[in-house]
C-alpha cells in the first residue's frame, strides 16, 4: 500500500525534479542550492510476484517516462544489489514482520536504508540494526511522517511550551475494516496497535524526547475472530514516561466502511497550564454526493498539485518525512556530514529503537493480559523499561 503509492510517488518526483524544491517543507531550505543538482534514479522495484513488480514499474514509467527494473520472488531485494557500487539506497516497504532482513543486508552491502515504520517489531532486531549502521557509517531512515503534519510542527514548536509540564495524554487511529481483512493478507501477524501504534509513540517521543518506563496493555477480540483471522478487534496500551506523564493509546482496524474518512484519528495532550486537542480525521474539509454519503479528506497526508503539464506533484506530509531520509542520506554522500551531527534532522534508527522497544512489550503484555481475563483474571501484567531494554512483570507468575 506504501509502498507502490506514497513510496512510489515520491522518488518518482525526486526523480523527475531532484530534491531541492521539496526542502522548504520540512525547513532544511538551506541544502536546496547545494544539492540542486543531485540527480536521484529508482533503478528497480521489487515485490513477492512478477505481476505486482510490474504493475509498480508501469506506475512508475507513467510519472517519469523511465521503467525501472522488476525484481520479483521471496528475496527481490538480493536481485537489485549486483555489483557493490548499483545502489545507494534500498526503501524497505514490506509486510511489518519482513522489515529486519533485508534492512540489514543492504546495510551488509554498503547501502543506506529508508524503511516503513515501525523499523521492525524486535527489539532485538533493533538494537542490531542500530549497530550495523553505525559500523556500515550508513544512514537508516523510518517513514515516521506523523512528525512532519503541519499541526503536529506547531504543537511541537510552539504549543507545548505554552500548556505547562504534562500531566497526560491520548491517542488513537482506528483504521476500516478492510485493512484488515482484505488489504493485509497478514493481519494474522499483526494487530492494530502493533500497525499504527508506532506512529504515536514515536510522535510522543517526538514531542518531549523523553523514555518511556513502564506500560500496561489490553486488547479485545470478538469480530475478526468471527471471520476467521486470529488477531485483536481493538489494543490499548498506556505509557507511563520518565518525565511523569502517562500516555494512552487506541487502535482499532474494524471500522465501518460507512465511516466518512479514510481513518479516525486525534490525539489531546493536557498540562499543568493547558490542553491540546488536534482531531486529525477531520480537518475542515466535508462534502457529500448522492448516492455516496457525507465524507471527509486529509490534504494534508497526500494531494495532488497540477503541474503546467505532465502527471502533478505529489505533496503532503506523507512524503515529507521519506524526503527528510533522503535528504540525510544525501548530506552523508555529497556534504560528508557526520552521522552523528544528522541524527536530530530525520528519523533514525535509533529514535525508532525506543518505538520498537514499546510496541514488542505490548504485545507481550497484552497477551499475558488477554490469557488473564480469558480465565476470569484481572489484566494486571505489565512492563517496566530501562537503558537495556525491558521486564514483563505478571504477579500471577504466568511466565
Amino acid at each position: 500500500m506504501f509502498g507502490g503509492d506514497v513510496h512510489l510517488r515520491t522518488f518518482a518526483d525526486l526523480q523527475r525534479s531532484g530534491i531541492a524544491p521539496f526542502l522548504g517543507r520540512i525547513g532544511m531550505d538551506e541544502f536546496a542550492r547545494p544539492l540542486a543538482d543531485i540527480e536521484i534514479e529508482l533503478t528497480a522495484i521489487g515485490a513477492r510476484t512478477e505481476a505486482s513488480a510490474n504493475r509498480a514499474c508501469d506506475a512508475f514509467l507513467s510519472y517519469t517516462g523511465h521503467r525501472p527494473a522488476p525484481c520479483y520472488g521471496e528475496t527481490p531485494w538480493r536481485d537489485m544489489f549486483g555489483d557493490p557500487s548499483a545502489i545507494d539506497v534500498l526503501a524497505v516497504a514490506t509486510p511489518d514482520h519482513l522489515h529486519a532482513i533485508p534492512t540489514l543486508e543492504a546495510l551488509a552491502q554498503g547501502c543506506h536504508v529508508i524503511v516503513e515504520k515501525p523499523l521492525c517489531l524486535d527489539y532485538g532486531e533493533a538494537q542490531e540494526i542500530v549497530e550495523s549502521a553505525q559500523r556500515a557509517g550508513r544512514i537508516v531512515a523510518v517513514d515516521m511522517h506523523k512528525r512532519y503534519d503541519p499541526d503536529h510542527m506547531r504543537i511541537r514548536n510552539d504549543l507545548l511550551q505554552r500548556i505547562g509540564e504534562p500531566l497526560y495524554g491520548t491517542a488513537y487511529l482506528e483504521e476500516p475494516l478492510e485493512v484488515s481483512t482484505t488489504t493485509f493478507k497478514w493481519a494474522s501477524q499483526s494487530d492494530p496497535f502493533t500497525y499504527v501504534g508506532p506512529h504515536w509513540v514515536d510522535l510522543f517521543y517526538h514531542y518531549f524526547g523523553v523514555e518511556p518506563i513502564g506500560l500496561t496493555a489490553v486488547g479485545q477480540k470478538r469480530r475478526l475472530v468471527d471471520q476467521g483471522i486470529d488477531t485483536f478487534d481493538a489494543v490499548q496500551v498506556r505509557v507511563d514516561w520518565a518525565n511523569g506523564m502517562s500516555v494512552t493509546f487506541q487502535n482499532n482496524w474494524i471500522t465501518p466502511a460507512d465511516f466518512e474518512g479514510p481513518v479516525n484519528q486525534g490525539h489531546e495532550i493536557v498540562g499543568t497550564r493547558g490542553k491540546i486537542e488536534c482531531d486529525q480525521q477531520y480537518r475542515g474539509l466535508r462534502f457529500w454526493c448522492e448516492g455516496q454519503g457525507s465524507r471527509t479528506a486529509n490534504n494534508h497526508f497526500t494531494r495532488d498539485v497540477r503541474r503546467p503539464d505532465g502527471p502533478p506533484v505529489y505533496v503532503g506530509y506523507g512524503a515529507d518525512s521519506i524526503i527528510a531520509g533522503v535528504l540525510a542520506i544525501c548530506r552523508s554522500k555529497f556534504l560528508n556530514s557526520n552521522l552523528d551531527d544528522l541524527e536530530d534532522h530525520y528519523p533514525s534508527a535509533l529514535q525508532s529503537a525506543v518505538t520498537v522497544k514499546v510496541i514488542h512489550a505490548a504485545r507481550l503484555v497484552r497477551d499475558l493480559n488477554w490469557s488473564h481475563v480469558s480465565a476470569g483474571r484481572a489484566p494486571a501484567a505489565s512492563a517496566s523499561f530501562d537503558a537495556i531494554g525491558f521486564e514483563i512483570l505478571d504477579p500471577y507468575n504466568t511466565l
